[in-house]
């Protein structure tokens, strides 16, 4: 066995942006109530010919590129999404045959805004047994084309995107992915819903604030634990950009007074899956966090699930 790390990021969102005016005009909100009640500014909307594989193979082109690999190098692609198209063939397919890619396996992973952390400790799983040598981890999701939008609670919230991380085997300077620590709350899954026909997302939003701000601080002091990195030792957080009420109380609880958490939920909305890889990769891209410098990546949401690893900056 071998460890695994990030060697690359890449992000991709749609054109389109929506403001908390353009919000305003459909719903019974404001720009003040917006910004105090989530933090959020703006959000980018898929076009309706722009699907999810399409935002997803943008993200994972990029991060090849910046990895200076060609689509042929990869042989395993994984895709975490709760917006895939269709059920088959799955989003992951569809990736590597926009990408041009051989002949990876390709899978989706389902936990929602948990999705990438999820994944990635699947690619570094893979890796660490032989069974990938290099992999495409993506997030994605088209979350505005099951939002509601006359529900001013949860409209308001989501947005659309991408990001993507290339992942191989480590060298003699030892894993970039630290242990995973992943679970959930079964009992309270009801709390975050995409159901019905056509499926529309839904949530409990104290209930899903309360859980988050009260139990997940010590779950992520758990996976700097387990990866033997205090929490002042980090250099960055991205935590799922779910709402600025749950990001800042989080990022203070856990007590990493040195390091550069993560905001783009400004400027992003609530992204589902693609929110930690789209903020990473845009802190990297901007030179905010040191490469080889421990950063702690937790995502948290629907099923209530949750999961991180602390990850050496690419």
């Amino acid at each position: 066995m071998t460890g695994s790390r990030i060697v690359a990021l890449g992000h991709h969102q749609p054109a389109a942006v929506l403001t908390n005016e353009d919000l305003a005009a459909l719903v019974d909100t404001s720009d003040e109530w917006i910004r105090s009640r989530v933090g959020i500014r703006t959000r980018h909307k898929s076009a309706q010919d722009e699907p999810v594989d399409e935002l997803a193979a943008h993200a994972g082109a990029k991060a090849l590129a910046a990895a200076g690999l060609a689509p042929a190098d990869v042989d395993l692609v994984v895709v975490a999404t709760s917006t895939a198209e269709n059920r088959s063939p799955n989003t992951a397919a569809r990736v590597a045959a926009r990408l041009g890619m051989g002949s990876p396996a390709v899978m989706d992973l389902n936990v929602v805004c948990a999705g990438f952390t999820h994944a990635l400790a699947t690619a570094d799983h893979a890796v660490r047994a032989g069974a990938a040598a290099r992999a495409l981890v993506i997030g994605a999701d088209a979350m505005t084309a099951i939002t509601d939008w006359s529900d001013r609670t949860t409209c308001v919230l989501t947005g659309d995107g991408a990001g993507a991380a290339v992942v191989e085997a480590s060298g003699p300077e030892g894993p970039g992915i630290g242990p995973v620590l992943w679970g959930s709350v079964p009992e309270l899954g009801h709390a975050v819903r995409i159901e019905g026909t056509p499926p529309r997302f839904a949530q409990e939003g104290q209930t899903v604030y309360r859980w988050a701000t009260t139990r997940l601080p010590a779950i992520a002091r758990g996976v700097c634990e387990r990866a033997g990195v205090a929490p002042e030792e980090l250099a960055g957080v991205v935590l799922h950009q779910a709402n600025l009420r749950i990001i800042e109380p989080i990022a203070e609880r856990i007590g990493a007074v040195n390091a550069v958490v993560a905001r783009d939920v400004v400027d992003s909305g609530n992204t589902s899956a693609a929110s930690i890889p789209l903020a990473f990769s845009k802190l990297v891209e901007r030179g905010e966090i040191p490469k080889g410098a421990p950063v702690l990546l937790f995502g948290f949401g629907g099923n209530l699930s949750y999961g991180g690893q602390v990850v050496a900056c690419p």
